[in-house]
């Protein structure tokens, strides 16, 4: 059946850096259903061939050598624009009037994309409503639904039921883009189709799981946002609880949508709550030294742009073994990594071996690890003890690796390719749940009422490239642990 993708708020910079070049990759690898409409909606009065030539640019700065002229021209005629705004009423029955006629009044799917600001979400829902836009006697209607889906557990709980007011959960689209990697999807199959590791994937063989995803930008224009939301609300909640889950979560009996969230959500249930009291303990916040100095930010702010928080997930699986998580903003480089940091053997009997000690000093023994890298330098390496040559029995840790872009030629294909191919097809797998994002704001609330009670404590403060506050070393520390503080190297090199 035909498509017709129509994205809301058109004019924002997702729809020209992300949206429309992820589009025309699919057109590239003809995987879009034919004949396939692509309408932009927004209050911004331009033609139809002025957003297309201001997309041409946009696509070809995002996707350089990878743009083909040729390949655009074929697109662009897709490409369709209306002026319109959200908040008016009579602008829906006019939308619905020209889709319909693009759709030569034939049966068509259609796929609402909202990328306005989140207040608009609940008011453009219901008016789809309410012009009669989401009944599917006509071919399925699908919406996705960027993040922040909600502040907190009620505002996104108001939220879900006022999306299900008028689309039925299985027509509900909640995306993170994390979640169309190629390398968040490998864990599945890392974990699951390789006997080699499901049976070591448990608190008898692992020590404890360290997830970073760290970015070197400053907040910048974003400061506004920042300003409300914070480190939690912008990045644990949706990204780093989604990679846990991925990374915690029991075999699904099936890969289908249903069967994977249902495992998610176990998972984000099990997550041990914390008092006020605990979260003081399990959690640490930070801000980068010159963050007051932004444009929009208050002088004496006490948001944090960078946070760790230690999690225990109560079930049969991973009872005892902790989750580190953290992330922050103006951090050394950009990495997003898990770390699955293995037990020591039980008796190691090459501690007191001899050897040449100048040329190769024993190093502290280390346990073996695995560092799944999930961006830059996209791939797993497992860190293991071997014995140096012409030594009486020293030891160092080596690697073996798997690099992506290595093993497998070419461009990874963006996240929001997948993404966007999943909703036309009907494929929620890689999408959050109602109940999966209810569940996520149950275990992040708790943490940042803390915060924000906590009227006499700040931030502990941070350099700009560094690795976040000197504290977050010795937060680690009382637990037992060191961070594993490590950025990849350039495309093609080791990790």
């Amino acid at each position: 059946m035909s498509q017709t993708i129509i994205i809301f708020g058109a004019s924002g910079d997702l729809t020209s850096r992300k949206l429309i070049p992820a589009l025309y990759q699919l057109e590239r690898k003809k995987r879009l259903d034919k004949p396939c409409r692509i309408v932009g909606v927004s209050r911004t009065p331009i033609s139809d061939t002025q957003w297309r030539e201001k997309l041409q640019n946009t696509t070809r700065e995002f996707l350089g050598e990878r743009f083909d002229q040729n390949c655009w021209n074929a697109f662009a005629p897709m490409i369709h624009y209306f002026v319109g705004d959200v908040e008016k009423q009579e602008t829906f029955p006019k939308l619905n009037a020209m889709l319909q006629s693009l759709e030569n009044d034939e049966p068509a799917n259609r796929l609402y994309y909202l990328s306005t600001a989140p207040t608009f979400y609940a008011a453009t829902v219901k008016q789809l409503g309410g012009a009669g836009m989401a009944d599917e006697s006509h071919g399925a209607r699908r919406v996705i639904i960027e993040k922040p889906f909600g502040t907190d557990w009620e505002t996104a709980r108001q939220l879900n039921n006022d999306v299900h007011r008028v689309f039925q959960e299985r027509q509900i689209y909640r995306i993170d883009h994390y979640l169309g990697k190629e390398t968040v999807n490998n864990l599945l199959v890392l974990r699951f189709a390789n006997a080699i590791f499901e049976p070591i994937w448990n608190r008898n063989y692992i020590d404890h799981v360290q997830i970073t995803a760290n970015e070197e930008v400053l907040v910048g224009r974003r400061a506004p946002f920042y300003e409300k939301a914070g480190i939690l609300r912008d990045m644990f909640q949706n990204h780093l609880l989604q990679l846990l889950t991925f990374t915690a979560m029991e075999p699904p009996a099936r890969f289908d949508a249903d069967a994977v969230r249902g495992e998610k959500v176990k998972v984000l249930h099990a997550i041990r709550g914390m008092s006020p009291e605990e979260a003081a303990v399990n959690t640490l916040r930070g801000q980068y030294r010159s963050y007051r100095s932004e444009s929009d930010v208050a002088p004496n702010s006490r948001t944090a742009t960078y946070a760790a928080v230690r999690l225990m997930i109560d079930n049969w699986r991973w009872k005892d073994v902790p989750f580190y998580l953290r992330s922050g903003k103006g951090m050394s480089c950009r990495t997003t990594q898990i770390i699955v940091q293995f037990r020591r053997p039980p008796h190691l009997m090459f501690a007191k071996s001899g050897g040449n000690f100048e040329t190769y000093p024993m190093p502290e023994i280390d346990a073996n690890r695995m560092l799944i890298q999930i961006q830059p330098a996209e791939g797993i390496q497992i860190h293991f003890l071997t014995k140096v040559p012409d030594t009486e029995m020293q030891m160092r840790q080596t690697e073996f690796q798997f690099n992506f872009r290595e093993s497998f030629r070419g461009e990874l294909p963006e996240a929001y390719e997948r993404l966007l191919l999943d909703a036309m097809h009907g494929d929620a797998s890689l999408f959050a749940r109602s109940d999966e994002v209810e569940a996520a704001w149950r275990i992040i609330d708790p943490i940042q009422s803390t915060w924000d009670n906590s009227l006499q404590s700040a931030p502990d403060f941070y350099e700009v490239n560094s690795w976040g506050p000197p504290a977050a070393a010795d937060w680690i520390r009382r637990f037992g642990h060191e961070w594993f503080d490590s950025c990849p190297l350039l495309r093609g090199e080791s990790l």
